[in-house]
Order: C-alpha cells, then sequence, then structure tokens
C-alpha cells in the first residue's frame, strides 16, 4: 500500500514509524530540521518499554516531490494545517484511494470531503500517544485503541486500512458511527488537553488530583450536553469514565496542546473547547467552563512574548 503521512510530528511520526516495515511510508512535513534528521538517519523511535529504534522512512518537504498516487493519505497536521492538508490530499490521492484524518478536534473530516469527496474521505480516533521529543525522534508515549470511521460504500477499503494498521501493532477496529467517534475523541481531548496546559502537567496528574479531576469534570459534562443538543446519544459517565482511562493510560505523556504551548506555537484550542462553546451556544447550550478554559489558553498564546 502506498501511504502519504501529511505532518510528521508526534502523531505522524509515531505513525510512520510503525507502519514503514508493513507500506511504502512517506512522510510529508513542513520542519525542515525534522526532514534533514530522519532523512540522514532515519526516525528515531522510543518505544513503550523505553527500547530505542531507528526506522528508515522517505521524507519530503515539497508535495510535489512525491512523484506517485497514494492509496492511502493519513492526515496528522494540526487543525490549522487542514486545508492545505486537505489540498495536498486532493492532488496526491489515487482515485479509489482514501484520506484519512485522524486529527484533533471537529471539521477536519468536512474539509476533507469538500476536497477529495464523501467517498474519498475518512475520519478516525485513536488513543495511541506520542511525544516528539527533538528532530526526529519521537517517543510512544501511550497505547490504546483506533476507531476508523466507514466512508459511504467503502467498508472494504477501510477493513483493508484496519488490517495494516493491526499489523503494524496499532489495534484497529471500524465503527459506522462517526459522529459519535469524533465527538467521543473530542470529549477526550476536551477533558484533557487545556488544563494539561494551563497546568503544565502530564495527563496522569489530572486523574490522580482531585481538584483537576473536578475541572476536568465539568468540562465533560458541558460538552456531552452539546452532543445530546445536536442528537448524538453519549453516555454522559461512560465519556468521564474513558477520559479519565485515557490520563491513567497515557499517565507521563504530554498532551498536545501542552507541547504546543510550552514550545510557544498556536494550540487547537478553537477546534476543541472551542467548538463545544460555539456548537452549544448554536444549539443553546451554555458551556462556562469551556468558555474560561478556551480564554485562558487563547491568553497563554497572546502572552508568549511576555512570559517570564
Amino acid at each position: 500500500m502506498e501511504l502519504l503521512i501529511i505532518g510528521a510530528g508526534a502523531m505522524g511520526g509515531l505513525f510512520g514509524a510503525l507502519l514503514a516495515p508493513h507500506a511504502a511510508v512517506s512522510l510529508l512535513t513542513t520542519n525542515q530540521e525534522h526532514a534533514a534528521v530522519m532523512g540522514g538517519h532515519g526516525l528515531t523511535l522510543v518505544d513503550l518499554d523505553g527500547a530505542t529504534r531507528r526506522v528508515p522512512v522517505r521524507v519530503l518537504t515539497d508535495p510535489q516531490d512525491y512523484g506517485r498516487r497514494a492509496d492511502l493519505v493519513l492526515v496528522c497536521t494540526k487543525t490549522r494545517a487542514t486545508a492545505q492538508a486537505a489540498a495536498t490530499a486532493r492532488d496526491l490521492l489515487a482515485a479509489d484511494g482514501l484520506a484519512l484524518t485522524l486529527q484533533n478536534g471537529l471539521g477536519n473530516l468536512e474539509q476533507l470531503v469538500a476536497a477529495v469527496g464523501a467517498q474519498r474521505a475518512a475520519a478516525g480516533v485513536t488513543s495511541q500517544a506520542a511525544t516528539l521529543l527533538a528532530p526526529g525522534r519521537v517517543r510512544h508515549a501511550g497505547s490504546g485503541p483506533t476507531v476508523l470511521g466507514i466512508p459511504p460504500g467503502r467498508e472494504e477499503a477501510i477493513t483493508a486500512v484496519a488490517g495494516l494498521f493491526t499489523r503494524a501493532g496499532l489495534e484497529t477496529r471500524i465503527s459506522d458511527d462517526v459522529d459519535s467517534l469524533l465527538w467521543s475523541k473530542l470529549i477526550v481531548n476536551v477533558g484533557i488537553n487545556a488544563l494539561t496546559a494551563l497546568l503544565r502537567v502530564p495527563n496522569g496528574v489530572l486523574a490522580q488530583t482531585p481538584e483537576c479531576d473536578l475541572l476536568m469534570a465539568r468540562a465533560v459534562a458541558e460538552a456531552v450536553a452539546v452532543a445530546r443538543a445536536l442528537s448524538i446519544g453519549l453516555d454522559g459517565e461512560r465519556q468521564l469514565e474513558r477520559v479519565r482511562e485515557v490520563c491513567l493510560r497515557t499517565a507521563d505523556n504530554r498532551a498536545s496542546m501542552l507541547q504546543d504551548i510550552l514550545r510557544g506555537r498556536p494550540t487547537e484550542i478553537d477546534a476543541i473547547n472551542g467548538a463545544v462553546v460555539a456548537r452549544g451556544r448554536a444549539a443553546g447550550v451554555d458551556t462556562p467552563v469551556n468558555l474560561l478554559l478556551t480564554q485562558l489558553v487563547q491568553a497563554l498564546e497572546a502572552t508568549v512574548a511576555d512570559r517570564l
């Protein structure tokens, strides 16, 4: 299978390293230093057990250098880069290929559908966790299932992708309920990302500290209420339980939003907690905790140059 991964950061790097022995993998990144290290020495993966291995990967910084058509385009960029990633997928995807987003937040699938068509666009969620330690070096920080939604009429194709992921050691299943799938993943990010970024703690601290757990529970409850208002039936207790499970399973991981804040980069807050606020407002559901978390993270971003 010809596989192009757009976005070679923590998650894209992890999937690239694990899938490279099982498919013809190419990584597309705009990070020149990252690309140079991977191109010269391979991608260094620090496994869950702490063991280190180097994985040879094909690395691109210009999509025009791809020179082939991809059976699968895996989109792992930040949400602010989705429009460009979707345009690249449109240009490089095979006629019967799939463009699959594993990104955080809402709105990514819609942009892929607009670019490549509903039958070639798919969304999935993953509980895998990864940290970009340095250019060319990624740590596998936590393991969990990956679930892929089925695009219209493409069950056979998405089943083949799930099989590839499973062979690579990524536990994967498929689901025909894409909306519940995306909201369940959104809720995990709603509960974890902003709080870890604001408190500057790894994931596990949230579930192990009562003061943090209370805020997490309130943010999750608001998101569940918005989902229900949109006719997406989610069990509130089960959703909070899942968030706590992810916290503990990835206890040492630095969430992506925390990594962004520590590096002084823009976050995905608008597509996560901010998306809950926006959709809650449209549905007439109050979301004061998510609004405050959104505004606090936005204030962190705005004051990065003045931070002590």
